[in-house]
C-alpha cells in the first residue's frame, strides 16, 4: 500500500481505498461469498493473514501469539467448500455461518489449553481449561481463532501496553495508541491481520479502539452476550465483536448472543438481527428521528471530532432522517465519579484479589486504577452508586424520548500517546492529542488553563485544557452506566493527528437492530476504508 499521507481534512467523509486484491483486504462477508463460489480458498485466506502478521506486527505489536491449529480448521473448511452442493451451502449458512473465517481473539477470552494471563506477568504460566463462551460459539459456527490480541493488564486502561507484551501501536499513526482495552483487536483489524475480532467493554474498551482505528465495535446490552464468571455479574461489562464493516460486526454478533448456562444474566435473543439488511439501511432512514449530542454535557470535544460528528449528522439528514440537536445535563466529572464508585465496589476488589502479593510486577496504571477506584468507593457507598446511576439513566431516557437513536462522539480527544500511562491527568494539545501530565509539571499545563473550562467553543477552546483523570476525555462510560442500551461505533472521518474518529449510535434498551441499522446507513453514506496505510514509527508530526 502507498506510503502517501492518507489524511483528508477533518470533515472529509472517506479515505482512499486500496486497489490491491490481496485476500486479507476482503471483509468476512466478501470472503464467505468467495468461499461459496469457489473463487477463494479458506486456506489462502488464512495464509494471507498470517503473512500480514509476519510482515507488519513487529511495528504494531498487536498479536500475542499465532494459533497453529487454525490451519487444520481452514483445511476442513476448504474440503467442505470444494465438495459442497447447493443444499450443503444453504445448510452451512444456517448452522455454521462463520465456516472458514479466521477470528483474532482478545487474550482475555480463554482458549482451552492455551495461556490465559490478561497481560499479568504473574499469570504467565496459567493455562485455560476450557474455551470462553464466545470462543466456543465461534468454533461451533465454523469459525476459528488464528491469533490472539494484546490488551492492557486486567483490561483496565484505555491505552494498550503492559510489562507482559510491550506497547501496541495504532497502524494509522504508530506514535499513538489504538486505544484500549481491546486495542490489540482494533489495531489488528486496521492492519489487516483479521476480518473479525473479539472484544470486551466495561467503560468503552470496544468502542474506543474502534474509534481510534477506524473500525466497527458493538457494545451489546447487558445480558445479550455471555461472559466469564464471577465478573459476568457486573452489569457494566460485556463481550462483543469488532470488525471492519457493520455487516461483519453483525455477522459475528449473531453468533455470540443468547442464553448460556455458564452466565446466569444472559437473555434469550431469538431472531436477533434476522431482519438486518445493511444494503437497505440508508433507504430506511427516511422519517427516523436522530438526536445529536456533541458534548454529552461538558466533555471537551475537539474541533475535528465535532466537525466529523456534525458531518455524519448532516449526511443522515440529507438521506431523510430528522436530526435534532439536544443537550444532556452531564459533566465528565459526575460520570467519572459514578463509574468509579461502581468500579471501587466491584472491579477493584476483584483486581486486588487477583494480584495480591504481585504488586511489584504490575503496570503503574493498574495500581493507579485500583487506588482511584478505591478512593471514590471510600467516600461513596454501593447504594450511593446505584442512586447516581439511576439519575443518569433517567436523564438519558428523557433526552432520547421521541427519538430512534442518539448520535454522539466516541472520544472527546482525538488520540492518546502510545506508551503513556496518564497517571497524573491529561492535557489536550492543539492537535487534539491527549498528552500525559507529569507530576513535576504542577496542576496546570503550560498554557495555564488548569482544570477549568470544559466548554468547546470559539470562546472556550479545548486546547490546553487539563483533566485530572484521562478517563474524563472519553465519552463511552455514560453508556456502561446505562448498559442496557446497545451501541455501535462507526467511523466518522479523520482527525487532524492522522488517526480516525468515531461516532456512537446509541439505541433504546435492547433495540439492537436500530443501532445496527443507523450505523450501516452511516457507513453507506460516508464510505470508509477499514485498512490503514503502511507508515513508519516516528513519521507523524504529532
Amino acid at each position: 500500500m502507498s506510503n502517501a499521507d492518507p489524511r483528508p481534512s477533518a470533515a472529509t467523509a472517506a479515505v482512499p481505498t486500496s486497489s490491491t486484491t490481496e485476500p486479507w483486504t476482503l471483509s468476512a462477508t466478501e470472503a464467505l461469498a468467495a468461499f461459496r463460489s469457489k473463487d477463494l480458498s479458506p486456506i489462502d485466506y488464512l495464509t494471507s493473514f498470517i503473512g500480514r502478521i509476519t510482515a507488519e506486527d513487529e511495528r504494531i505489536n498487536a498479536v500475542t501469539e499465532v494459533v497453529e491449529e487454525a490451519v487444520t480448521s481452514a483445511r476442513e473448511a476448504e474440503d467442505f467448500y470444494a465438495n459442497a452442493t447447493s443444499d450443503d451451502l444453504a445448510g452451512a449458512a444456517a448452522t455454521r455461518p462463520l465456516l472458514g473465517l479466521p477470528v483474532i481473539a482478545k487474550e482475555k477470552h480463554a482458549l482451552a489449553g492455551r495461556g490465559l494471563t490478561q497481560g499479568l506477568l504473574h499469570e504467565r504460566d496459567t493455562v485455560a481449561d476450557h474455551d470462553a463462551a464466545i470462543i466456543a460459539r465461534i468454533r461451533a459456527a465454523g469459525g476459528f481463532v488464528h491469533a490472539r490480541a494484546t490488551s492492557p493488564e486486567f483490561s483496565c486502561a484505555t491505552i494498550t501496553h503492559s510489562p507482559m507484551w510491550g506497547v501496541t501501536r495504532n497502524p494509522w499513526n504508530p506514535d499513538l495508541s489504538p486505544g484500549g482495552s481491546s486495542g490489540g483487536s482494533g489495531a489488528a483489524l486496521a492492519a489487516g491481520f483479521a476480518p473479525l475480532a473479539t472484544a470486551s467493554d466495561i467503560a468503552g474498551s470496544t468502542r474506543l479502539p474502534a474509534a481510534f482505528t477506524g473500525t466497527v465495535g458493538y457494545k451489546a446490552p447487558y445480558g445479550r452476550i455471555p461472559g466469564a464468571q464471577p465478573l459476568a455479574a457486573d452489569w457494566y461489562r460485556g463481550d462483543g465483536p469488532m470488525a471492519r464493516t457493520v455487516a461483519d460486526a453483525a455477522l459475528l454478533a449473531k453468533v455470540m448472543v443468547g442464553v448460556d448456562p455458564s452466565d446466569h444474566a444472559t437473555i434469550a435473543s431469538p431472531g436477533f438481527l434476522d431482519d438486518f439488511d445493511p444494503a437497505e439501511a440508508a433507504d430506511r432512514l427516511r422519517g427516523r428521528r436522530v438526536a445529536l449530542c456533541v458534548r454529552l454535557g461538558d466533555f471537551p470535544v475537539g474541533k475535528d471530532i465535532e466537525a466529523n460528528t456534525r458531518a455524519v449528522a448532516s449526511a443522515l439528514e440529507s438521506a431523510g432522517a430528522h436530526v435534532e440537536e439536544i443537550e444532556l445535563p452531564w459533566t465528565a466529572e459526575r460520570i467519572f465519579e459514578t463509574a468509579f464508585t461502581h468500579f471501587g465496589n466491584l472491579l477493584a476488589p476483584a483486581m486486588r484479589a487477583a494480584t495480591r502479593g504481585h504488586e511489584d510486577t504490575l503496570a503503574e496504571y493498574t495500581l493507579r486504577f485500583m487506588a482511584d477506584a478505591e478512593a471514590v468507593a471510600g467516600r461513596r457507598s454501593f447504594y450511593d452508586g446505584l442512586a447516581m446511576e439511576a439519575q443518569i439513566q433517567a436523564e438519558l431516557a428523557s433526552a432520547m424520548d421521541g427519538f430512534d437513536v442518539l448520535l454522539a462522539p466516541t472520544s472527546a480527544v482525538a488520540g492518546l500517546e502510545a506508551g503513556a500511562s496518564y497517571l497524573d491527568g491529561i492535557t489536550i494539545g492543539a492537535d487534539g492529542i491527549g498528552r500525559e501530565v507529569h507530576s513535576d509539571s504542577g496542576s496546570a499545563d503550560s498554557s495555564g488553563a488548569g482544570n477549568a473550562g470544559h466548554e468547546d467553543s470559539a470562546e472556550h477552546p479545548v486546547e490546553g485544557i487539563r483533566l485530572d483523570h484521562y478517563w474524563q476525555a472519553h465519552m463511552t462510560m455514560p453508556f456502561n452506566i446505562c448498559n442496557r442500551a446497545p451501541i455501535v461505533n462507526v467511523p466518522s472521518g479523520m482527525a487532524d493527528c492522522g488517526i480516525p474518529t468515531g461516532v456512537q449510535v446509541i439505541a433504546h434498551t435492547y433495540d439492537d437492530a436500530r443501532a445496527f441499522d443507523v450505523a450501516a446507513a452511516i457507513e453507506q453514506l460516508r464510505p470508509w476504508a477499514g485498512l490503514a496505510p503502511t507508515v513508519q514509527i516516528g513519521s507523524s508530526d504529532g
